[in-house]
């Protein structure tokens, strides 16, 4: 990459403020960013990478838009947020030398586009992964606090205008939290717990220690762990390892009355498992950001589950998002540049 060391093109492949581009150039200006924002289908609100699906290029446009992703030394954004754009512009671009994903979960885009093992070696795919760690962890701490204080009912009273007797409500700093999977989006996750006086377990590959946890749970434990907590927070990203890991074992296991809160990937969780779990009881009640198909089927009985609280993929979107995103790529960059490890790097095998 000797002919990187002191510049770096860089082409906008998704649609980005002005604002933003310019501030990557005064973060590390050794960047040269290259943009045409006439060539980008326009956002219809903060955060929309792959812009408005109404929107069409003229074949001319397309082209030069192809052309200018195909100059680059790396991208911010796959193409068009498009695996299969992403597969071209790879195939005509041998000087690629980095994608970063505006996706946390942007490995499974990378995984959708069938790069050869050779491309996937050559290209350094990083994702946005830790920039959304906060919102999403100020709603999983949304969701166990709705379920401790029992929002379902309180809503159902209030729409029925009854004051009922006084019933108890449960306190975060009475519970034991368990996180699964501690991240970037799990290590949020836990501090926040922690400050709130919760016990926090959390599963963990590595056993490296991650501040605010008080115990670390091996993954081949998770059931036996489930059946000892309060409330689980699932913050893993989709991948064939995490697919159904919540399923029927880890469900049928917990205690009655257990919280859930979903802020990872939705095929983590056994949709049908934990349906089962909500209707018996064991599952006291789910915040669910995330589904194994998105947009949630209007059949699904989650809509209408009275415990459920449905959030339609939106925890993470924030106005600073694009900001928060734009100064990622910037220090990863810099780190490029540099020849310094790369934060948030893809893994191509499991593509998380």
């Amino acid at each position: 990459m000797s002919e990187i060391k002191n510049r770096l093109r860089v082409v906008l492949a998704v649609p980005l403020s002005e604002e933003h581009c310019r501030l990557i150039e005064e973060l590390e200006p050794r960047v040269e960013l290259v943009r045409d924002h006439s060539l980008m289908h326009p956002m219809r609100g903060p955060a929309d990478w792959s812009g408005d699906p109404d929107h069409v290029r003229t074949p001319q446009e397309q082209s030069a838009f192809d052309d200018m992703v195909d100059s680059a030394d790396a991208l911010f954004g796959i193409p068009d947020v498009d695996p299969a754009a992403l597969a071209r512009t790879v195939a005509a671009n041998p000087q690629l030398r980095w994608v970063m994903t505006t996706a946390a979960g942007g490995g499974s885009q990378v995984k959708a586009a069938g790069l050869a093992r050779e491309a996937l070696d050559r290209i350094a795919f990083t994702t946005s992964a830790g920039v959304h760690g906060g919102p999403l962890a100020e709603f999983a701490v949304f969701g166990v606090i709705a379920g401790a204080k029992g929002l379902p009912r309180l809503l159902a009273d209030q729409r029925e205008r009854t004051w009922p007797e006084r019933w108890e409500m449960r306190q975060v700093d009475e519970m034991t939290v368990l996180i699964v999977g501690l991240g970037g989006i799990g290590a949020e996750c836990a501090q926040r717990f922690h400050a709130l006086g919760a016990r926090v377990w959390g599963t963990t590959r590595s056993g490296e220690p991650i501040d605010g946890v008080d115990r670390l749970i091996p993954l081949d434990e998770l059931v036996d762990a489930a059946a000892e907590v309060d409330a689980i927070v699932v913050t893993l990203p989709g991948t064939e390892q995490t697919h159904h890991l919540v399923g029927a074992d880890v469900l049928g296991a917990v205690r009655p009355g257990t919280i859930l809160a979903s802020v990872g990937r939705g095929t983590v969780i056994d949709e049908d498992a934990l349906l089962s779990a909500l209707d018996d009881g064991r599952i006291g009640f789910a915040a669910l950001d995330v589904f194994e198909k998105e947009p949630l089927d209007p059949a699904s009985p989650l809509w209408s589950h009275p415990q459920v609280l449905v959030s339609p993929h939106t925890a993470a979107l924030n106005s600073k998002e694009e900001e928060r995103i734009a100064r990622r790529f910037a220090e990863n960059a810099a780190r490029l540049l540099d020849g310094a490890p790369l934060r948030a790097v893809v893994d191509t095998v499991e593509f998380y």
